[in-house]
């Protein structure tokens, strides 16, 4: 049993086509907490003081996943 590829054929350019124009996105706008990330990292801090080695023992992969 013979198998058969169908490949689409190309289509020349219609020199009438023209480009639709470029879709505008909105701005993109960040505003940062300071006062909050401030807090994160200082939590992160006090876990590594206390527990380094469960902290990453929580990060290692097992079992090759």
């Amino acid at each position: 049993m013979s198998q058969e590829q169908i490949q689409p054929q190309r289509r020349e350019p219609d020199p009438g086509d023209v480009p639709a124009p470029p879709v505008p996105t909105a701005p993109v706008t960040t505003s940062v907490d300071d006062a909050g990330l401030d807090s994160v990292l200082d939590e992160i801090d006090l876990v590594l003081e206390s527990n380094a080695e469960e902290f990453v023992k929580g990060f290692v992969q097992k079992g090759g996943q």
